[in-house]
């Protein structure tokens, strides 16, 4: 031994040493933070060294969308370092966003020292309780001898099974306490051990009655994604396999190609009519690494009400949880995958002739155009916005992210998904101010990639700050605003469901977001006419720098189709069918929200 090392990698060193020097050892080369007294060893460790680069963010809740996008564009854990009290509870929104979406996502968080918790000491909380339910484990370290092997588990419960936010929170004087640092170890020391490989017997029987259905359907979700290219690659094989049809839901998009043949677009609230109505007629669905969320299922006990439905996921939580399924299998889509391609090759009589009339049901299903709209001279319509945007960045690399609201799902329905990692939205958590600092957490992974973060004027400014963060950073992501001047989903449940009493919903000291992209030292530009957007958007991609393009759209267009709160997939609103009367037949009479 010498240096205070012996031949394991086992050396004596700070909390603040082990904090860094964990993280070099599982990989990571940047972090998103925000420092604070609490945390203060640990930067001052991040100082000395030149490995791992922190990206200084303006708000603890960016860091943690910023790690998030960061995650889901390279499959790696996010990483994201806070300080204690206020600073660990602004990460909570991107720890319950990170839960929701299956985000893998380290957060280390600073705490007071261990003599004064519950003291109710400065900047104290009770993080740990605070951040029990928005993560999939959490520890707080008392022990500076216990902190290595704890960093290093996060990483692995972060990022195994099914994967999700962790939380480590380390108080002050155990980072400055020393201690023996050990390295990760191949199998770490932790009873969290998922299961990948699904039952044999179960998949045979999921490919048996996949080959014998005469109405099909394959659902996919994030979880694909999740798996890696490899889950991608083979979920491809199966639909080329078994000819069935492919929807996917919003988290996705990009697992099988939109320019498929077999697509058949998202499914779900604002999904295409063929999917949704496909879902409901299908005869055998095959749901792959989804979850059966209310906004995809509808009113369950009209939700593919003469299918046998197959579902494989990595959560055995969430196997029957919102739909009884006939065939679960629990397992890492991947393996499952892999397994069912390998019995279809074997055992399967593949008969496409026999899913002929199918498709032809499926084909007037797709002749409704369910995204149709009109576009005038005068006004830029958002779905005609993102068509343009699709097409001029054709040949680039490029990743999407967005807000939430109308101009979410009109991203989803007009922007084309080839590959995965390349869609970044806040799906289940709903996170109005997620997608400025995801790009900033795409641009940092992807430096030479074209990273476009299709906004809405009122969420935007939720997390605008951070257009500071992409300036330092030299991140130039493009802020593409559709900008209506509402908070367009609530104006457009209000109208629909409430009298059109507009509440709150109009914004009447809209910034100037030229201007506040010139104060912030980026580029803007302003769209208002569609003969002059191409030339607009050809503009924000040319330009080197972080752009803000505030693009003027139709105020009050609305987004459909739309299947109704507590409506059967086959109860969808068309856009030609979308008349005030319609509306109000559809729309149950005690007039639930859409949520």
């Amino acid at each position: 031994m010498s240096n205070g090392q012996n031949e394991t990698g086992r050396r004596e060193m700070t909390g603040a040493e082990m904090v860094v020097q964990a993280l070099k050892d599982n990989g990571v080369k940047h972090i998103f933070g925000y420092p604070g007294g609490a945390v203060l060893p640990i930067y001052d460790e991040l100082f000395q060294q030149e490995e791992v680069e922190h990206i200084l963010v303006r708000h603890e809740q960016g860091a943690g969308h910023a790690a998030e996008g960061y995650a889901r564009s390279t499959g790696k854990a996010g990483v994201m370092l806070v300080t204690s009290g206020p600073g660990a509870t602004n990460a909570v929104t991107p720890l319950q966003d990170a839960l929701m979406d299956s985000i893998p996502l380290v957060c280390i968080t600073g705490q007071v020292p261990t003599t004064l918790i519950g003291s109710d000491g400065f900047q104290e909380c009770d993080t740990v309780g605070i951040t029990r339910p928005c993560t999939k484990h959490n520890w707080l370290v008392k022990d500076v001898n216990d902190l290595a092997r704890v960093l290093h588990e996060a990483f692995h419960v972060a990022t195994t099974g099914r994967p999700g936010p962790v939380v480590v929170d380390v108080p002050k004087d155990v980072q400055f306490a020393k201690g023996i640092y050990t390295p990760p170890q191949t199998s770490p020391r932790t009873s969290y051990h998922p299961k990948v490989q699904g039952d044999l017997n179960q998949i045979k029987e999921a490919v048996d009655l996949l080959a014998a259905a005469k109405r099909p359907i394959i659902y996919s979700g994030g979880g694909v994604i999740n798996s890696g290219l490899e889950a991608s690659h083979l979920l491809r094989e199966l639909v080329e396999l078994t000819g069935a049809p492919i929807t996917s839901t919003l988290m996705g998009l990009g697992a099988y190609p939109a320019s498929g043949k077999n697509w058949i677009g998202m499914l779900g609230m604002h999904g295409s009519y063929e999917a949704n109505m496909a879902m409901h007629d299908c005869d055998v669905m095959l749901c792959v690494g989804a979850r059966f969320d209310d906004r995809i299922t509808g009113r369950l006990n009209a939700f593919s009400p003469n299918s046998r439905k197959i579902h494989i996921d990595i959560d055995p939580s969430s196997i029957n949880k919102n739909v009884r399924v006939d065939v679960p299998i629990v397992g890492d889509v991947g393996h499952v995958l892999e397994d069912m391609v390998r019995l279809w090759r074997a055992t399967a009589k593949t008969d496409k002739k026999a899913l002929h009339p199918w498709w032809e049901q499926i084909a007037r299903w797709r002749a409704r155009d369910s995204f149709a709209y009109t576009q005038n001279a005068d006004i830029i319509m958002p779905q005609y916005a993102i068509e343009r945007l699709y097409e001029l960045t054709k040949g680039h690399d490029t990743y999407i992210t967005t807000e939430v609201g109308q101009h979410q799902m009109w991203a989803a329905q007009h922007f084309h998904f080839d590959q995965p990692h390349r869609w970044m939205t806040s799906g289940g958590l709903g996170t109005m101010g997620y997608g400025l600092p995801a790009a900033l957490g795409v641009q940092i992974a992807h430096p030479d990639a074209l990273v476009i973060d299709i906004a809405g004027d009122a969420s935007v400014q939720m997390t605008i700050q951070e257009m500071s963060a992409a300036v330092q950073h030299n991140a130039p992501i493009k802020i593409f605003i559709l900008n209506n001047q509402y908070m367009g989903m609530v104006r457009q449940w209000q109208q629909l469901l409430h009298g059109n009493r507009l509440s709150h919903s109009y914004t009447e000291a809209m910034p100037d977001f030229v201007l506040m992209a010139q104060a912030y030292g980026c580029h803007g530009i302003r769209c208002e006419k569609p003969g002059e957007l191409d030339d607009a958007i050809k503009e924000m991609i040319e330009v080197k720098k972080p752009v803000i393009f505030d693009c003027r759209v139709a105020a009050l267009a609305n987004c459909f189709p739309m299947i109704p709160s507590g409506k059967a997939h086959n109860e969808m609103l068309l856009p030609d069918e979308a008349t005030d009367e319609a509306v109000a037949n559809a729309i149950d009479a005690k007039g639930r929200e859409l949520v």
